[in-house]
C-alpha cells in the first residue's frame, strides 16, 4: 500500500468516526419531533462512499456512476441504465428521444399527441410541451388515483402516438392493459416510475414493462444521490439516442476522458461537415449536459444496497396507517393498491370525503400544528396551473376525479425515517381530529 492509499484509509476511518459523532439517532417526542413527509436515511456508508469520490477529484460520471449503472440494471433486470442528474431530466431525455430522426417513421414531430394524466408532478407532462408536441389529459380513478385505461382508448386519435404515466405514490397503473393498448395502436409507452422505484405489478417491477422508464433520486424518493435521476430501457438504440441528448448531442459515444473507442475518430462524414471532421464533436440531436456527477453515483450506490429494507419499511407503514384509518372511512376515501400489484408506497393518500363535516384545510392544519407534515397530490389538475395558462393541451372527456383530488385530497409519509412510534402517534392525532368534529369516538384511545 502506497502513502496515497494509506491516507486514504485513515480519512475514510474518520469518516466513519464522524459520522458516529454527528448523525446519532434522536429520540422521537410526539407533538415536539417534526415527522416529514420524506427525507434521507444514510448511515456511515453513503458518508465514506461521497468522501471516497471526492478524493479522486473526478468531478464529472466516472468510476461510481458505471458500478451504479451497472448494479441498477441487475436490480431492474433491464438491459441499459442511463444515469441523469434527476428524475425531472430523465423525464425529458424520454420523451425527447422519442422525437430523434433515427427512430424513422416511429419518430414523434410537433404537433404529436401524448397521452397522460393531469392529476399528477409537472414535470412528467412539462417534457411533452417543450418538444412542440400536445399533451392530451384523460381522468383517473379512485382508490388507486391511476388512469382509467377506458379513458385511454377513448383518447385515441390519429396524432396519438405515445404515452406518459407515473405511478401514483408508488402504485402502479393497469400495466397489461395500458401496454395492450399501446401495443395494439403502436404507441410508444413512457413509465414515469420516479415514485415507485420497487413496486412490482404481476411479478415484474414497474419502469422495465414500457419502452422507457424514468426513476428520480432527490432526497425525498426511494433511495437519493441528492440530485439524480436515471432512464432505463432494453432498447439499445433508444439508450444510444439517451445517451446522446444527455451528453450535448454529441453523435460519439466515448466514455469521458476517453477518445477512439470506435477506432474511427477521423474517419467518418456526417452531414455537411468536411471529411474526416473530429467525431468527438459531431452532434446528432439537440442535446442538454444533464450528467451527474460521480460523488453523487458514490451515494447512490451506498443507498442502493439498502433499497430492499427501505421497501419494507414504506410497506409496512402504510400497511399501519390502511389498518388504522379503517374505521374512518365514513370521512375518507383510504387508497387501495392496484389488482396484481406489490406497490413500494410513497406515501399514504387521503381523499375527505365531500360530506365529512371537515374540509381538507382544516385537517391539514390541524396535521401540521402536531407537527406531521402532510402534502397535496402535486399538481393537483395541471390544466388549472398557471404554468398551462398558455400551452396547447386537449382534454379528453372530463376530468372529474381529477378535479377531486385538486379540491379533497393529500398524503403523508411512509419513509423509513419514521418510526411505528411515528405513525400510532400520527393515528391518534387524527383519530382525535376526527372525535372533536365529528362527535363520535371511532377507536378509544389516549391520542391528543
Amino acid at each position: 500500500m502506497n502513502q496515497s492509499q494509506e491516507l486514504r484509509k485513515i480519512i475514510l476511518d474518520q469518516v466513519v468516526a464522524f459520522h458516529h459523532a454527528s448523525f446519532r439517532e434522536k429520540k422521537f417526542v410526539p407533538g415536539v419531533t417534526p415527522i416529514p413527509v420524506a427525507g434521507r436515511v444514510f448511515d456511515d456508508e453513503e458518508l465514506v462512499h461521497l468522501v471516497d469520490a471526492s478524493l479522486d477529484f473526478w468531478l464529472t460520471t466516472g468510476r461510481f456512476a458505471d458500478q451504479f449503472e451497472a448494479a441498477f440494471s441487475r436490480y431492474l433486470g433491464a438491459r441499459e441504465s442511463v444515469l441523469c442528474n434527476s428524475g425531472s431530466s430523465a423525464n425529458l431525455l424520454a420523451v425527447s428521444a422519442l422525437t430523434s430522426p433515427e427512430l424513422g417513421t416511429r419518430r414523434l414531430v410537433p404537433g404529436d399527441e401524448i397521452l397522460t394524466v393531469a392529476a399528477g408532478f409537472p414535470t412528467t407532462v412539462t417534457p411533452i410541451v417543450q418538444n412542440r408536441l400536445v399533451p392530451v389529459f384523460v381522468d383517473i380513478e379512485l382508490p388507486t388515483y391511476n388512469v382509467n385505461s377506458e379513458n385511454l382508448v377513448k383518447a385515441i386519435t390519429q396524432r396519438t402516438k405515445a404515452i406518459i404515466l407515473a405511478h401514483t405514490l408508488g402504485n402502479p397503473f393497469v400495466l397489461d392493459q395500458v401496454k395492450e393498448i399501446a401495443d395494439r395502436h403502436g404507441l410508444w409507452l413512457i413509465e414515469d416510475n420516479c415514485d415507485a422505484l420497487g413496486s412490482v405489478y404481476k411479478g415484474k417491477l414497474t419502469g422495465t414493462h414500457g419502452d422507457l422508464g424514468t426513476f428520480s433520486f432527490y432526497p425525498a424518493h426511494h433511495i437519493t444521490m441528492g440530485e439524480g435521476g436515471c432512464v432505463a430501457t432494453n432498447n439499445v438504440v433508444l439508450k444510444k439516442i439517451v445517451v446522446s441528448l444527455r451528453d450535448w448531442g454529441r453523435d460519439c459515444w466515448c466514455d469521458p476522458g476517453k477518445d477512439n473507442t470506435c477506432g474511427k475518430r477521423f474517419e467518418q462524414r456526417s452531414g455537411g461537415l468536411p471529411e474526416s471532421y473530429d467525431h468527438k464533436y459531431v452532434y446528432s440531436h439537440l442535446g442538454y449536459n444533464l450528467k451527474l456527477t460521480d460523488m453523487q453515483a458514490a451515494v447512490g450506490l451506498a443507498q442502493l444496497k439498502k433499497l430492499d429494507k427501505f421497501i419494507e419499511i414504506r410497506k409496512r407503514n402504510w400497511r399501519l396507517l390502511h389498518q388504522g384509518l379503517q374505521s374512518l372511512q365514513e370521512f375518507f376515501i383510504l387508497p387501495e393498491p392496484t389488482q396484481e400489484s406489490d406497490p413500494s408506497w410513497f406515501g399514504f393518500l387521503i381523499t375527505i370525503r365531500e360530506k365529512a363535516p371537515f374540509s381538507r384545510a382544516e385537517l391539514i392544519d390541524h396535521l401540521e400544528k402536531h407537527k406531521i407534515a402532510t402534502r397535496l397530490l402535486f399538481g393537483g389538475n395541471l390544466t388549472k396551473q398557471p404554468a398551462f395558462k398558455d400551452v396547447a393541451f386537449r382534454v379528453a372527456g372530463e376530468l372529474t376525479c381529477t378535479d377531486l383530488v385538486m379540491n379533497q385530497s393529500f398524503w403523508i409519509g411512509v419513509y423509513p425515517g419514521i418510526s411505528e412510534e411515528m405513525i400510532a402517534y400520527m393515528l391518534e392525532t387524527i383519530q382525535f381530529f376526527i372525535r372533536q368534529r365529528a362527535r363520535v369516538n371511532p377507536i378509544p384511545n389516549r391520542g391528543r
